[in-house]
């Protein structure tokens, strides 16, 4: 595990951009695995600038969203579906039958994302208490996509885009941890407001409650860490 540390938002996302377009040149047919949340948005804007600006071709792209909350329709404006239609999908040539997102039935989601060859490359973002996807501090790291209780910090955190605490989903559907680690690739961006997650990380002790920590087990991640806003 690489971790590099950059000065700005800015820097990580163009970094991380970069690396993600160098997959797409090298293997047009790419599968990536992505991430919603704060910290990949900067990341996407850069996609957009070199598909538009570059040519940056997705038309033989393959995506998987890390997750998705339960109870919240599609078109719901908090979807992660809504999310990264508006962040990303629909400003690139990517086919909409190339789309996934996990929902109630993990092992078609599981046996998709085997049957198309396994993720390339996977984005990541990491929460405060050290979650990544939504799989959150436990007793035991687990494997593949699965419903999970969202943790109270991970509600208060998401509140903000919500109309009140109560309208917050508390349960999501997520890849595991076994699912992520299977990625060929892995990117995490990581913006300034989590250099605590990055300092704990840098402590080498991998815990299932600090499910990011799984990840010095991998043997091609790269850790972008902004230094500041």
């Amino acid at each position: 595990m690489q971790i590099v540390t950059v000065k700005s938002y800015d820097e990580m996302s163009n970094l991380a951009s970069k690396m993600i377009a160098e997959q797409i040149k090298s293997k047009p047919d790419s599968v990536l695995g992505l991430a919603t949340g704060s910290s990949p948005v900067g990341t996407y804007e850069k996609l957009i600038k070199r598909h538009k600006r570059d040519g940056l071709d997705f038309s033989c792209v393959t995506t998987f969203n890390l997750d998705e909350y339960c109870d919240l329709s599609r078109k719901h404006p908090q979807s992660y579906y809504t999310f990264m239609m508006e962040n990303l999908f629909s400003h690139i040539n990517i086919p909409s039958k190339n789309i996934n997102f996990p929902d109630d039935n993990f092992e078609k989601y599981e046996k998709k994302i085997k049957n198309s060859g396994g993720i390339d490359l996977q984005l990541l973002g990491v929460g405060h208490n050290g979650h990544i996807g939504f799989n959150e501090p436990d007793d035991v790291f687990h494997n593949k996509t699965h419903k999970i209780q969202l943790a109270e910090s991970t509600i208060r955190a998401n509140a903000r885009f919500f109309n009140s605490m109560d309208d917050v989903p508390k349960t999501a559907i997520t890849m595991g941890i076994g699912t992520i680690m299977a990625a060929k690739k892995i990117i995490l961006v990581a913006g300034a407001d989590k250099a605590s997650v990055i300092n704990e990380l840098k402590k080498e002790t991998v815990s299932p409650q600090f499910p990011v920590s799984i990840l010095h087990y991998h043997p091609n991640c790269t850790i972008i860490h902004a230094s500041s806003s």
